[in-house]
């Protein structure tokens, strides 16, 4: 059991890193795609658009890293639920619109299947939260 959570950890750390690498290298075009959604008042979406890639890079070192991994295993299921109300909002309204998850220049458009993957995001979230997770233990008992 103690593997699952490492792996899901390992798993949840990495998508949020990738997710958060073309946000920050380009944060007009996210501010762009963040407005495609109309849940962010216009004073907010600038500062919104720089911040939520850095607490996507902060929750994905922490969890590939090991540190405070309950926390940002919360952090992560959190933003994944709000990610998949965003995106439930812009189906229920109609949207035609990229999600902005991973790349800002177009990328998955938003759809049943996007909230299917946030739904295992969302699951894979729960073993570092609620299990004891591979630690140095197991690898110096190795030696």
């Amino acid at each position: 059991m103690r593997w699952i959570g490492l792996l899901s950890r390992l798993a949840v750390g990495g998508v949020f890193l990738f997710a958060s690498l073309d946000k920050l290298l380009h944060p007009a075009a996210f501010a762009k795609a963040v407005d495609h959604y109309h849940l962010v008042p216009y004073p907010l979406l600038h500062p919104f658009a720089h911040g939520l890639p850095v607490l996507e890079a902060i929750i994905g070192l922490a969890l590939v890293l090991g540190i405070a991994r309950r926390g940002a295993a919360l952090l992560a299921a959190v933003l994944t639920v709000v990610f998949m109300i965003a995106i439930a909002s812009a189906l229920a309204r109609g949207l035609d619109i990229s999600c902005g998850c991973f790349n800002t220049d177009g990328g998955h458009a938003v759809g049943l299947s996007l909230l299917v993957r946030d739904l295992v995001l969302l699951a894979l979230c729960l073993p570092p939260l609620l299990l004891p997770d591979a630690g140095p233990e197991l690898v110096r008992s190795r030696d």
